[in-house]
């Protein structure tokens, strides 16, 4: 009897001790969300108000380490600093030569933010894609795969349609994807024509944001991303930064308020006699559906064999040929613009090296450098998936 009463007192200590631990924000510190435990220790906490006890003795007040930290705000709280200016005041953490220190990052706000924390945070995003088509849901048909030296042939090699079967009833009644479709007609495609938007136009934009970012897991992932790297105080900050950076007017032709990087990414537009940017599958499909895109062939297929995929293809839209236009097959709309977004912000006008399901994947992105918005920042450019020819 003893020895089973000894036995059950021990299990009991197991089991508190195991829940005291999923309740404690000991060693995980960091941006990542578990629902595997009961409270979290990331910044999204303190919005969501599931941090747990210790969430600011442990990974707020008490941090003595730029451990994730490197170029966040200053914060008069903590004991130790990890900005640009903890040096000159001479209150940077111990290890703040060694984690923060260098040249090799990005990001805005003077943070550094290194290629593994890219690659780590866009697994993330992978794996949170709640929202991308089932192999049961889209169904393509890439046909005719030509070498890079023949992308500019102008050649239809495929009979058939890229899109195969798209089930719309499943996908696009979603809300993030009933966003995308309400902006995707708003635009006019010939650049040297302003754009001259409704406000209902203007809302559908303002609802396009706050549905892919604020109201995903995904959205809200990136953004915890960001704040816990200092590059954005509050996520008020992060949703207007990115209306700006992205649907921001300026002139690609004749001085004309005619493009944005929303526009040119997600849209397509037509510039010097040929189709310029035009990075989405779902603007692809639908236009395919209309009868006023021709499939051509494809110069690269990625290696995922579910999606989403990356392929670059050629097409003729309605008389104007693109000789490589590469895009993220089968994602979620909140899942293309967080990974855009996220390769603009931390390696504006670089190329942004992710890994999705273990597989890398570079995204290209460009500046726009002829007007700013803000404090002297710059408009998206362009942003794509770099394959073999773009």
């Amino acid at each position: 009897m003893k020895v089973i009463t000894v036995l059950a007192l021990w299990v009991t200590l197991f089991h508190q001790g195991y829940s005291n631990s999923l309740d404690s924000c000991r060693g995980r510190c960091g941006y990542g969300t578990d629902n595997s435990f009961s409270c979290q220790c990331n910044p999204s906490c303190e919005r969501f108000r599931d941090c747990c006890s210790d969430y600011t003795e442990i990974c707020k007040t008490a941090a003595t380490s730029c451990k994730g930290r490197c170029g966040e705000k200053y914060n008069s709280q903590n004991k130790c600093h990890c900005n640009s200016k903890c040096s000159q005041h001479k209150n940077c953490c111990s290890d703040y030569a060694d984690l923060c220190d260098s040249d090799g990052g990005g990001g805005g706000g003077g943070s550094v933010i290194t290629d593994a924390e890219i690659k780590a945070v866009s697994e993330t995003l992978f794996a949170l894609d709640s929202n991308k088509a089932s192999a049961s849901e889209l169904i393509i048909d890439p046909q005719a795969l030509v070498p890079d030296s023949q992308t500019s042939s102008q050649s239809d090699l495929s009979s058939r349609v890229l899109f195969r079967y798209l089930d719309e009833d499943a996908l696009f009644s979603r809300p993030t994807y009933a966003a995308l479709l309400a902006l995707l007609d708003n635009y006019q495609r010939m650049t040297g024509q302003t754009e001259d938007f409704s406000p209902q136009q203007l809302a559908e934009q303002e609802t396009f944001v706050k549905e892919t970012m604020s109201n995903t897991e995904l959205g809200r992932e990136l953004f915890a991303f960001l704040y816990t790297k200092g590059v954005y105080a509050s996520e008020e900050e992060f949703i207007q930064d990115l209306k700006m950076m992205w649907f921001g007017l300026y002139s690609r032709n004749n001085k004309k308020m005619d493009s944005s990087g929303f526009e040119h990414i997600f849209a397509g537009e037509v510039k010097g006699g040929k189709v310029s940017g035009f990075h989405n599958w779902i603007q692809f499909y639908l236009l395919e559906k209309r009868g006023v895109l021709n499939y051509y062939s494809h110069s690269f297929n990625g290696p995922w064999t579910t999606y989403p995929d990356v392929m670059g293809m050629q097409f003729m839209w309605d008389g104007y040929f693109k000789q490589v236009g590469s895009a993220v097959i089968g994602c979620s709309p909140e899942f293309d613009f967080a990974l855009y977004s996220l390769c603009y912000i931390t390696r504006p006008g670089k190329q942004c090296r992710l890994s999705l399901g273990g597989k890398d994947l570079i995204i290209q992105t460009y500046t726009w450098d002829n007007s700013f918005y803000g404090d002297g920042k710059k408009f998206i450019g362009s942003a794509f998936p770099a394959t073999p020819r773009n």
